[in-house]
């Protein structure tokens, strides 16, 4: 049975299923527990589950994580929060040397299953270092699982994917949409490394993930208005990334725009087009195109953080030149 919910109280209630569900899951984070969190995402947790399930950390994101990589090697399941995801850098290498080797360097004897979520991307105006979105930090680091949820259903069903995997995920929680709504059916799964094929189209395939894809839609139905068919794709995870089901998609459609809240280099939009150009270039009738940010930090002023990211009218421009060439 689904319900309409926001993406707030859809990661609300992930959290509380998984707490329920398993006494070895427990949060730490800053302000997780009787504040609800900055962004209410915890919020009544506290109460429901008490101080030894749900604690409050001092403001230091590598004891955050050093603590819920120690407490993992002992068989618990923690679910640590980076309240801002640009502070990942400070736990960087807890994350990259410790977090994600562990089990290589035990020889698979003990596992991580550790969550971390981190509050991504720009949108409310926070500055340049509190409105980065990082998953391409992450990218080219073995031993980590990268979700990337778009929509209320997916935060539910790839936090609580995530919570279960015996191996580290960060899961990645735009902040411009939390408080989007959207249907959610708690029985329905969601596998890491599944995309989602958000519409079906003959003309072009679009990827996206996050704001992007929200803005990607809006830009498939001003398309659509003009007889463009587009086929819209949202990964919801990055890594490991469905390659296969973008691949079948461009071989329909033939042409292709990836779509991404970060500069072109270095990402993850620019893999999947060097991946798709390598495997698959005679499904190509025209180059690939990704629209990407600008290569510089987002500024704290609201007309130049829209004019930093990608609009829905950038996209559908950027669809109306692939199919031009």
């Amino acid at each position: 049975m689904s319900e309409t919910v926001t993406y707030r109280e859809a990661t609300v209630r992930a959290l509380g299923d998984a707490l329920a569900e398993d006494d070895t899951v427990f949060l730490l984070g800053e302000d997780v527990a009787a504040a609800g969190g900055v962004f209410k995402l915890t919020e009544g947790l506290h109460e429901r589950f008490g101080d030894r399930r749900v604690l409050d950390t001092p403001i230091s994101e590598q004891a955050i994580v050093g603590a819920a990589v120690g407490a993992a090697a002992q068989g618990l399941r923690p679910v640590a929060e980076i309240m801002f995801a640009d502070f990942a850098a400070v736990c960087f290498d807890q994350i990259v040397n410790q977090l994600a080797k562990f089990r290589y360097m035990t020889g698979g004897q003990v596992t991580m299953p550790v969550t971390i979520r981190l509050i991504n991307g720009a949108g409310g105006g926070f500055g340049a270092q509190h409105s980065q979105a990082v998953e391409n930090w992450f990218l080219n680091v073995a031993g980590l699982k990268l979700v990337t949820p778009s929509t209320p259903a997916d935060a539910y069903a790839l936090l609580r994917a995530a919570i279960a995997d015996p191996d580290p995920v960060l899961v990645f929680e735009h902040k411009s949409l939390f408080n989007v709504r959207g249907e959610l059916d708690e029985a329905t799964a969601v596998g890491i490394g599944d995309a989602d094929v958000v519409s079906e189209g003959s003309d072009v395939t679009v990827v996206a993930t996050q704001l992007m894809r929200h803005r990607a839609e809006q830009a498939a139905v001003e398309l659509a208005a003009d007889g463009v068919g587009v086929e819209l794709i949202d990964l919801r995870s990055l890594a490991p990334m469905d390659v296969p089901t973008v691949a079948a998609s461009v071989a329909k459609t033939n042409r292709l725009v990836v779509v991404q809240e970060a500069a072109p280099s270095g990402s993850w939009g620019a893999s999947l087009i060097s991946q798709l150009m390598r495997d698959d270039f005679e499904s190509l009738d025209a180059a690939p195109t990704l629209v990407a940010c600008d290569d510089v930090p987002i500024a704290y002023a609201g007309p130049l953080e829209d004019a930093h990211l990608p609009s829905a009218t950038r996209i559908a421009d950027a669809v109306r030149a692939t199919l031009a060439r």
